[in-house]
């Protein structure tokens, strides 16, 4: 485990774009599996509404590794007028549709359409970003499911720095349903400590500086400093906020001041650390989700 290690001269950068890249190759291999066993390729539904620019690119980028992974992309882009009553209908249709392994509805969502209601449709089994509440309710008793893509990438990033988490005191910075809450269960079944934080927790920093591993998704740029920081710990940066500088120019900022964590094992980049394996683990989830519907 690295966080025992002795303290390095400089921080070892954990390459998400790279790690990415090998999960992607893995999930392009099981796809060719399941077209040679079952003569079709997994399908992955997107659903966008609207034209919000980042959802677009987001959306854009999944759309683009599903074609180099194999797997078929079905995209329903749909006005911004859309009501809820259209888009529940669309998903029965979805769930419904044997051809479809994967539905992903792009957040955020217009005002007037119940996000809770609209994810807690989908089909369990199609839920390949991990959010319906009966995926949730497996991962927080350990009876499998389809895991959070970006949790399940935290834990490939960290795996490549550490092999035992037994007893690891670990401090989770933000606790929403999407990063902090799943991803403390995961480090729990791995027998680590966990110490859930958020941007309202008092003494924030002691308790962050007794931490092996720190993972920040907080939403909040730089709030992570070289102080907060054992030497020796391995920080995960899950924070990534578009900043505009006084000349007017624009930059991303993780929730970590990396350039004062020399003195950690490991960190993760801003960008290319984190962002590169929410996507790969989505498509490994599509995947996995159509093995199980054509095994079953």
């Amino acid at each position: 485990m690295m966080a025992a290690a002795p303290v390095p001269d400089k921080a070892r950068l954990i390459d998400g774009k790279a790690i990415a890249a090998e999960l992607l190759e893995k999930t392009s291999r099981e796809v060719e599996r399941i077209v040679a066993d079952h003569g079709k390729a997994p399908a992955l539904a997107v659903v966008l509404i609207g034209s919000d620019p980042a959802s677009e690119v987001y959306v854009g980028r999944k759309i683009a590794q599903c074609r180099k992974a194999g797997i078929t992309s079905i995209e329903h882009r749909l006005p911004e007028d859309t009501d809820e009553a259209a888009l529940l209908s669309l998903i029965d249709g979805m769930n419904a549709d044997p051809a479809i392994d994967g539905i992903l509805i792009q957040l955020p969502l217009p005002k007037g359409i119940d996000a809770a209601l609209v994810l807690d449709r989908i089909s369990p089994h199609k839920d390949v970003d991990g959010f319906h509440p009966v995926n949730v309710g497996r991962l927080s008793s350990g009876t499998g499911g389809l895991v959070p893509c970006t949790p399940l990438g935290i834990m490939m990033l960290l795996d490549t720095v550490i092999d035992d988490y037994r007893g690891l005191d670990v401090v989770v910075i933000g606790k929403s349903n999407i990063v902090g809450k799943p991803v403390s269960m995961l480090l729990l079944e791995r027998e680590a400590t966990v110490t859930v934080t958020h941007v309202e927790t008092r003494n924030l920093p002691d308790i962050a500086r007794q931490a092996d591993v720190i993972v920040a998704a907080a939403g909040v740029p730089h709030l992570v400093r070289g102080y907060w920081v054992k030497p020796g710990a391995v920080v995960i940066d899950v924070g990534i906020t578009r900043v505009t500088e006084p000349d007017g120019t624009t930059r991303l900022l993780g929730d970590c001041a990396t350039h004062e964590l020399a003195h950690a094992a490991a960190v993760t980049p801003v960008p290319g650390g984190v962002g590169p394996m929410t996507i790969a683990c989505l498509l490994s989830n599509t995947v996995r989700a159509a093995r199980m519907a054509r095994d079953a």
